[in-house]
């Protein structure tokens, strides 16, 4: 490593997720998507963690009605199924790229797969069976306008055919197609969710016949998609970018190479990537603490999230699998964790001692967020056992 590369500390890579990532309060989006665009991505697997990771970035305003209003009425934000095979929320505006750089190769592998179930069924279910009944689930939607999985399924008797997947093997199962259909529909753009059945904290969507993004070379889409996220996440990795994207080593680096990505030195003696020039020094926002989701993007953008995560805080603050929930942060850190209960109070725990400030701080977000949830609940999809425990 040379000496003459310049130093990012750990206190300037927390002061930029501060400021870029919009948690700090004087740096508050003014829209759903400008909060989106902040981080890349919001996750979306969860419907509720789009609007929390939104709401804590947002200046205040209407409540989940202006997030809403941003993904089923604007349409500036739109779910896609992207990086590492999982849902998110992005602009519209960048919504090309993430389709050209990552769903495009979901989309064609998701196809592959079920052609290949199919074919194994032995009823005669081919590409022509299927291109029909993704037409006439199209024409259903046009008829019927915005329609649930299962009202798209009773107007196409095509979707209600069921397949054995595994035939003779110990994981035979029997499964519907209508579920394969739509997901494969979405994937390639031809339909997007639209208002959930219920409240903002559903995941029963609604779906509606769009056209599909257009076409952009792959290359270019990724090298703007690495621009983007070296911009909202460096200093960081060529590992921590492959984890995020679950693109191959090969086009990470093809993509960091078009990007242009500068290298700089840690505390720790190692070095990683920033967006071209962006080495100047990063002074301190205004103290600020936040109350983030589980799979928030200030969480999960990093496969070595060391520089804001104590690690012995890991077990209580991350499920089986690897999934983030729901989090305190002061200043950049990672100090503890929250949780709703059933009565609507919000309770958390630090797991560090930050400080009568950061006690204040955390104090003054849940206020701030129990008053924006209002009525709702909400209770994460991926469970851990800080938690459970929180809301026991």
């Amino acid at each position: 490593m040379s000496p003459s590369l310049p130093l990012v500390t750990t206190a300037e890579r927390r002061h930029r997720l501060g400021r870029r990532h919009r948690l700090a309060p004087s740096a508050r989006a003014t829209s759903a998507a400008q909060a989106a665009d902040a981080v890349v991505a919001l996750h979306a697997t969860d419907a509720a963690t789009v609007f929390l990771s939104a709401r804590a970035r947002l200046s205040e305003g209407d409540g989940p009605a202006e997030i809403e209003k941003a993904l089923y009425e604007d349409v500036s934000l739109v779910r896609l199924l992207s990086m590492r095979n999982t849902l998110f929320d992005v602009s519209t505006g960048l919504a090309p790229y993430v389709d050209a750089s990552t769903a495009r190769g979901i989309a064609a592998k998701e196809r592959r797969t079920l052609l290949k179930h199919l074919a194994e069924d032995g009823q005669g279910l081919d590409a022509a069976w299927l291109a029909q009944a993704e037409a006439d689930a199209l024409a259903a939607l046009d008829a019927q306008g915005a329609s649930t999985g299962s009202q798209i399924s009773a107007a196409v008797p095509a979707l209600r055919q069921k397949i054995t997947i595994g035939r003779g093997k110990k994981y035979e199962t029997e499964a519907g197609v209508a579920t394969r259909v739509i997901r494969l529909l979405a994937a390639d753009g031809r339909i997007r969710r639209d208002r959930p059945r219920g409240s903002w904290t559903s995941s029963q969507f609604r779906w509606v016949h769009t056209e599909p993004w257009p076409a952009l070379p792959a290359a270019e889409a990724r090298a703007e998609i690495a621009r983007r996220w070296l911009h909202a996440y460096g200093p960081a990795t060529e590992t921590d970018l492959r984890w995020w994207t679950g693109w191959t080593l090969t086009d990470v680096r093809k993509a960091l190479a078009a990007a242009g990505a500068d290298q700089v030195r840690l505390e720790d003696g190692s070095t990683a990537l920033v967006s071209p020039g962006d080495t100047a020094p990063e002074p301190a926002p205004e103290p600020w603490a936040a109350l983030l989701p589980g799979l928030d993007p200030s969480g999960m953008g990093w496969a070595d999230r060391g520089f804001h995560l104590d690690p012995a805080h890991r077990p209580a603050l991350f499920d089986y699998a690897g999934n983030l929930g729901p989090t305190v942060w002061w200043n950049g850190e990672i100090i503890g964790g929250w949780a709703q209960r059933p009565s609507g109070e919000i309770v958390w725990r630090l797991l560090a001692d930050p400080g009568r400030a950061a006690e204040e701080a955390v104090t003054a977000e849940a206020v701030r967020l129990a008053q924006w949830l209002g009525e709702a609940r909400v209770t994460p999809r991926f469970r851990t056992p800080l938690e459970r425990e929180l809301v026991a």
